[in-house]
């Protein structure tokens, strides 16, 4: 193999992941039953809750509107990786779109990988839209460093949801794959805390909150706003780590069972 063969291959693979990953973006900004219910619920929750019926209240020691800026990017970002791994994946799955792609010479991960830079870039924009409603009118001011620490805290806190979402796309067929979601994802959002501060929910419930995955984001995104009432930080990101990879296992065992459905 001449050495101008070993420098184009990883090229060459370099940009099938990029076309995959631009391509899948594209799809999914053309298929408004996605893209905007994603990008618009989130900020509508935002203006009601934090900028209107927030307005002139506080959260413990920050503005509703501060405190809502985080607890409200945790469930955007969520919905973003549920949504665009779980309901994504079971309705390819039901359409035998993922069995064609097998069939070609693309890399599997690469389609994997590209579902992760859409949930990301999602993520991103509705992060920005939120950062911009509450800078504008909901009188939130913070350092640069913060922001930009919530937005990574936000942004990168969609991965272990989009493990959990493949393995919801794996169990789930297409049609029940939205309904099984929602039943997951809201009450989980509310009982975390997300939409009413813990601290106000009853006492039964803030105990039971802990457990679930949505709070442990919630309160690192809280933290970059001197708002978190939860465990120490590292506590969050263990539990969030091993959540992501009991997902992905979860994810392979269905992916192993489709296989040898396919392929016997």
């Amino acid at each position: 193999m001449s050495s101008h063969s070993t420098i184009a291959e990883p090229r060459n693979l370099a940009r099938i992941y990029a076309l995959e990953a631009r391509y899948e973006l594209l799809k999914t900004l053309r298929m408004p039953a996605y893209a905007i219910p994603t990008v618009s619920f989130p900020l509508l929750c935002y203006v009601f809750f934090g900028l209107t019926f927030g307005a002139g209240n506080s959260a413990g020691s920050v503005s509703m509107a501060t405190y809502l800026l985080a607890t409200t990017g945790t469930f955007g970002v969520i919905g973003a990786s549920l949504f665009g791994f779980g309901v994504g994946v079971a309705i390819e799955r039901g359409q035998g779109w993922m069995l064609l792609k097998r069939a070609t010479p693309m890399p599997p991960f690469a389609y994997f990988s590209a579902k992760i830079f859409m949930a990301l870039a999602f993520s991103f924009i509705l992060v920005l839209g939120l950062f911009a409603l509450g800078a504008l009118f909901g009188g939130v001011a913070m350092p640069a460093l913060d922001w930009f620490s919530l937005a990574a805290v936000l942004v990168a806190g969609a991965l272990p949801f989009c493990a959990f979402g493949l393995f919801l796309g794996y169990v789930c067929g297409p049609n029940s794959a939205p309904a099984i979601v929602n039943l997951l994802y809201l009450p989980m959002a509310f009982l975390s805390g997300l939409w009413i501060p813990v601290q106000a929910l009853p006492g039964f419930l803030q105990t039971l909150a802990p457990a679930l995955p949505p709070y442990h984001l919630s309160q690192l995104a809280l933290a970059r706003v001197g708002a978190s009432s939860g465990p120490e930080a590292w506590v969050s990101i263990l539990y969030l780590t091993v959540f992501t990879f009991v997902s992905l296992g979860l994810a392979y065992v269905g992916f192993r069972r489709d296989e040898g459905k396919t392929y016997g």
